[in-house]
């Protein structure tokens, strides 16, 4: 195939590269700026074009990639440190491309976007379907690159591809600074001799030639599932830990400080689609990685270290000693040598009739005055005077050219022009340096202010949404929890777990049954996610939770440890803790006194709605319970098993049906001893058969096993039963 790459020298287009002259395409580049000294390996042909020049359409039509890769995010040719200037150029490029690859309509286009899109901290891993919230204006810029490809693809149909990179990082070109967290660890180490780092911030990184490999897949598949795609290692590592690893590599000589204050951030990007859909295999781990990249810092630490560095070494501070006095010198040897011809033309033009009145010595002292300031415009006008005075004693004395005023004339004339002039020169380029200095002083102001803005606009947003939706208001919290009022008592807690993620704007819910005062059931969940502490937890053991939960206070993890929800609230019936109410997936943002406020409201709403439900029940007991046993007769049983399975259809439970085998006919002596072993969650009753059934809430085929073994221990044979059609026609007569 032929691939047309497009970006600024640096690694990650090394990379490319090779990859694609190793697996036999044929490579094109366009390197974005006029620059006709590059110069790469296995590349067929290279344009010198800009991105916003009228002959990229050319291009794309004599070259008809079958495959176009715009490097965005990692392309060398912006500078961010003027974000302003470079994001009106980056986005007028990248529609100058996208117009003409439009237009040619050649092949696929691939964006290269990175995990600086998202702005805010995650409790989970990111995945495709999470809005993107950009801080800052190079992620601002990034993020409006995705949606020019995002609408392009959608309004012309053409064939974009989004690859989000997480934390990429690798080897470094010498002299050229990096902006992964990899790289400014090591510089860190070099300049101070020290690195701070936090354990509170986490995040993923993933090597150089990894990226590409991973990347490679989804960009040559002729037909990939999705338009986007996160390519990330999926393993955590914190600031601590990669210092750490850093220093392993730079010696004994670099120390870390531990700055672990504030706030958890966690940003990293979920790849679950990519692994999926494609091998994923991590060649480079952390530690391999990073002392990589250490190594070649260390190695090459004169090419990164001003003489100032603690970390520079005395051969690196050599080094940049004697380049810093080869640069002060450079204009006195430029003065010296250029003083010869002008001391030669001079002699040639005394006594000559057109370049007599010609003073090439003031020429002299004005051009460095000129390009290099009053200090230069001295040291010329010392030598002028001295090859003046050398070419008069030609034909005079020394004597008596001293003696002679019009040397002290000329002399005059000329260290005032030339001081005059240095001195203008000087203070242009004060007057430079000092504007230079405002304007960088300014652009951090400038992205201070949009950093606040843009803080700003997210929480006018946020306000916008709670008076528009009014989701947030006592009025909707209500009229959503009373809508279980309208479900059968049976069904009211698994839909209550579908209320409270629906009022806490979470995915990420579940709901646990305390069976006594150390263990809880787990009844209703929303997700696999809400899941993950399992079917039955000794809640008592989490000290830091259930503290605050015998409490009646609402839980909320301010350590963000990924064994705990985030948030969690007890529900109580008199003095016994009843329910527990468990929330995951939320933002750090979000885990306030408001949101706090906000969870008790609704868990003592869902309270009102789970004792209403109880009571009924309880009223109904003779009626539901067939007399002198623990079974639920026929009826009350077939609504019992027809609100699970609904659930399980629906996502918000696992449960199994199991049939108990008895050779007497008689199903009450067989609840009697098969009660004793089990749960207080699950439930014995009988179906239309007559036969003796029993529910397992929260239990699949596979554990379901262990319960059918414990009856057999007992005398008791059973089997799995399955609801014939029940996933389609959940309201039909239930059919065994």
């Amino acid at each position: 195939m032929d691939v047309l790459l497009i970006g600024g020298v640096s690694r990650m287009m090394d990379a490319l590269i090779d990859k694609f002259n190793k697996t036999g395409h044929r490579v094109f580049l366009l390197t974005g700026r006029r620059e006709k000294k590059l110069f790469y390996r296995h590349v067929y042909e290279r344009y010198n074009f800009s991105y916003d020049d009228d002959s990229i359409q050319e291009i794309l039509q004599s070259i008809k990639p079958e495959i176009t890769v715009f490097l965005g995010s990692y392309d060398s040719n912006f500078d961010w440190g003027k974000t302003q200037k470079e994001s009106m150029r980056y986005t007028a490029g990248l529609t100058n491309l996208l117009s003409a690859h439009s237009l040619s309509g050649s092949g696929r286009f691939v964006y290269f976007s990175s995990q600086e899109v998202y702005g805010d901290s995650y409790a989970n891993n990111i995945p495709e379907t999470e809005e993107i919230s950009p801080k800052g204006l190079k992620a601002l810029t990034i993020a409006q690159g995705e949606s020019l490809c995002g609408n392009y693809r959608k309004a012309q149909g053409m064939d974009t591809l989004i690859l989000r990179f997480d934390g990429v990082y690798g080897i470094p070109k010498r002299g050229k600074k990096q902006e992964d967290a990899c790289f400014k660890m090591c510089m860190e180490a070099i300049k101070n001799s020290s690195i701070s780092a936090s354990s509170r911030n986490k995040f993923s990184m993933l090597y150089l030639n990894d990226a590409v490999e991973l990347a490679y897949k989804v960009i040559v598949d002729k037909m990939p599932a999705q338009p986007l795609y996160h390519i990330s290692s999926m393993e955590e590592i914190t600031e601590l830990q990669l210092a750490e690893a850093i220093c392993q590599s730079m010696g004994p000589g670099v120390e870390i400080i531990d700055n672990s204050i504030g706030e958890n951030y966690k940003l990293v990007l979920d790849g679950q689609i990519y692994q999926e859909e494609y091998d994923q295999k991590i060649f480079t781990n952390y530690q391999q990685g990073a002392k990589k990249v250490a190594d070649f810092v260390k190695r090459y630490s004169s090419f990164f270290s001003t003489a100032d560095d603690a970390g520079a070494g005395w051969f690196g501070k050599l080094k940049q000693n004697l380049r810093s006095i080869f640069g002060r010198l450079l204009p006195f040897i430029e003065n010296l040598v250029c003083f010869i011809p002008f001391f030669m033309l001079n002699n040639r033009a005394v006594g000559s009739e057109f370049f007599d009145r010609v003073d090439f010595y003031l020429l002299y002292v004005l051009l460095f005055a000129i390009v290099h300031g009053q200090q230069q415009a001295i040291f010329s006008g010392l030598l002028s005077v001295a090859g003046y005075c050398f070419r008069q004693m030609y034909t005079r004395s020394g004597f008596d050219v001293l003696l002679d005023h019009n040397t002290y004339v000329w002399m005059a004339q000329l260290f005032i022009l030339g001081m005059t002039v240095g001195y203008m020169k000087d203070q242009l380029q004060h007057i430079r340096e000092d504007d230079e200095e405002e304007l960088h002083y300014l652009r951090g102001k400038l992205e201070d202010i949009s950093n606040i803005n843009d803080s700003n606009v997210r929480m006018k947003q946020n306000f916008e949404r709670q008076v528009v939706n009014q989701k947030d208001s006592l009025g909707k919290i209500y009229e959503i929890t009373s809508s279980l009022d309208r479900y059968s008592p049976e069904e009211t807690l698994f839909y209550a777990a579908q209320a409270l993620a629906k009022l806490m704007d979470s995915r990420d819910v579940a709901i646990y049954l305390v069976a006594n005062q150390n263990y809880a059931r787990l009844f209703s969940a929303t997700s696999p996610e809400a899941r993950k502490l399992g079917n039955s937890i000794a809640y008592t053991a989490m000290e830091e939770m259930s503290a605050e939960l015998k409490a009646n206070h609402v839980f909320i993890n301010k350590t963000m440890n990924d064994k705990l929800p985030l948030m969690a609230s007890p529900v109580f019936e008199g003095e016994r803790m009843q329910l527990i109410l468990m929330v995951w997936g939320l933002p750090w943002q979000r885990m306030t006194l408001a949101e706090t406020n906000k969870l008790t409201i609704i868990g003592r709403l869902i309270q009102n709605a789970v004792l209403r439900a109880n009571r009924y029940l309880d009223t109904l007991k003779d009626q539901r319970y067939m007399k002198g046993t623990n079974m639920l007769a026929k009826n009350a049983f077939t609504l019992l098993v027809r609100a699970f399975f609904d659930a399980r259809a629906k996502g918000l439970t696992e449960c199994t049906l199991l049939r108990v085998l008895t050779e007497d006919g008689s199903p009450a002596q067989a609840a009697a001893a098969l009660s004793q072993n089990m749960r207080q969650t699950d439930y014995m009753g009988m179906l239309k058969d007559g036969g003796l059934y029993v529910l397992l809430s929260n239990t699949d085929d596979k554990h379901a096993g262990v319960v059918i073994e414990r009856f057999r221990a007992l005398g008791y044979e059973s089997r799995l039963v399955r609801i014939s059609g029940y996933e389609s026609h959940p309201r039909k007569e239930l059919a065994v």
